[in-house]
């Protein structure tokens, strides 16, 4: 049975339009369960994971909604990250091409809030921000919301288990009570509950079951029961399958950076990403994994939330997830678009009753496997095959990815199989090449010029 449309939905004329450029036809579940409620006004709790479109079904709704000519706001959306609000905010964007002078900002920690405060004084339709940020704008009255009638929680699971429960009670009191919630969350547990009770009105509940099919995903079990066993193991396992990209779960912040030290001290190529990075140092780090110059990336759940990488070979689970559905997610990382993906999780005792949940999951009954011989340790670590320059000019300096193609590639002794992924933000660029001719590269970017003029580039670390 196929799809439905989003003409078949009461959406304005202009959106329905830029749908079609688009190419966006038919609705994803989340979207064809929701949407309905959502353009009819009612508050609605929708449970599905990253990926199922559920941007786009409070997006659509807030928009359909938004009077543009009054210049105020009108919607808030809050995230757990920085790159989700990012993500959301240019998806917001992309929605709303056809809706002339509307104006969406972003708010979040990590930045300057000079700038924010500038901006929020020359106004705004849609704030999309982190709870704590949002909550110090409210603190310094530099953010009225008095006019807020669409209020979203994006990932609100997330917002909770990072501890901004107190942060969105804040936010709550500065909205007036008559306005519609859209409340998206991944997994549901009590806290969303009992949060959903307090601040929606007879919200119609929608869930959404994964379809990401896991069969791709070959599942394996470890018991250690002490740190330097777990770490032993995931140097057994990476040396054994040798995969090129994978991701390694910690709990912890601490914990991530522990494992990456060890990892590189090991002679991998690892990255940690977790919440305390600053917002250049994750776009670096994200970059650089994605494009192949990282083989390995420790991450909290939290900071991996919108990690996009095509073809991750292995996850790891260094530690169990608290929540059964998260490891589920952690898992559903890897095996996409047919490939075969493996997972593997170590446990001790204390994580029992999460493995008697998911044998119930799995069907079948849970072991304890052998590790690896310790013969594999003799066997060489492959480096990545690439490395990334950053240079220190982005899209505000006008530079196109194909200026730095262009560079690199003019004397033809690189050529453009030497080239990986290039990554344009506003003030900066990243280029992924071979990892053998990157000080070649290099030479060529600081030595010659783009867009006739001479731009600062080094090789980032990884």
């Amino acid at each position: 049975m196929s799809q439905p449309t989003f003409d078949s939905i009461s959406l304005r004329t202009e959106l329905l339009e830029n749908l079609a450029s688009l190419q966006y036809h038919n609705m994803t579940d989340i979207q064809a369960q929701s949407l309905p409620a959502i353009i009819q006004g009612r508050d609605v709790i929708a449970q599905g994971k990253t990926g199922s479109g559920k941007t786009a079904a409070f997006g659509l709704g807030l928009l359909n909604k938004l009077n543009v000519k009054k210049f105020r706001i009108q919607s808030l959306v809050l995230c757990p990250t920085r790159e989700l609000a990012e993500q959301v905010a240019a998806e917001l964007r992309k929605l709303a091409r056809t809706i002339h002078n509307i104006k969406i900002l972003t708010l979040c920690g990590g930045v300057p809030i000079g700038k924010q405060i500038d901006s929020l004084y020359h106004g705004a339709h849609i704030i999309v921000g982190t709870p704590g940020r949002i909550e110090d704008h409210l603190n310094r009255q530099t953010l009225d919301l008095s006019f807020v009638d669409t209020f979203v929680l994006d990932e609100a699971d997330r917002m909770l288990e990072m501890g901004f429960q107190s942060a969105i009670d804040a936010v709550v009191e500065q909205i007036p009570t008559q306005r519609q919630t859209l409340l998206f969350s991944a997994t549901f547990p009590e806290k969303i509950e009992a949060i959903s009770a307090s601040i929606m009105h007879q919200p119609i509940m929608v869930k959404v079951e994964s379809n990401h099919d896991q069969s791709t995903i070959s599942q394996h079990f470890f018991q250690v029961n002490t740190n330097d066993e777990r770490l032993e193991a995931l140097n057994l396992l990476l040396l054994q399958h040798q995969p090129q990209s994978s991701v390694v779960f910690c709990n912890t912040k601490a914990e991530t950076l522990a494992v990456c030290q060890q990892l590189n001290n090991q002679g991998f190529s690892a990255l940690a990403l977790n919440g305390d990075l600053e917002q250049r140092e994750r776009d670096q780090t994200l970059v650089q994994f994605a494009n192949k110059s990282a083989s390995i990336l420790v991450a909290t759940d939290v900071a991996a939330r919108g990690l996009d990488v095509d073809n991750l070979d292995a996850v790891f689970n260094y530690q169990m997830a608290h929540d059964i559905e998260v490891h589920v997610h952690r898992v559903g990382r890897t095996g996409r678009a047919g490939n075969k993906g493996l997972a593997f999780t170590f446990f001790s005792n204390k994580d029992q009753y999460k493995i008697e949940l998911l044998n119930d999951l799995l069907g079948r009954e849970i072991r304890d496997e052998a590790l690896p011989r310790s013969s594999v340790l003799q066997r060489e670590i492959a480096p990545p095959a690439m490395a990334t320059i950053q240079l220190d000019s982005g899209k505000k300096q006008k530079i196109r990815a194909g200026d730095i193609l262009g560079a690199l590639t003019r004397d033809k002794d690189l050529q453009g199989d030497d080239i990986g992924k290039i990554q344009l933000f506003d003030n900066w660029a990243y280029v992924a090449v071979n990892r053998k001719k990157r000080k070649l590269a290099l030479n060529k970017i600081t030595n010659g010029k783009l867009k006739g003029r001479s731009v600062r580039a080094r090789l980032l670390r990884g």
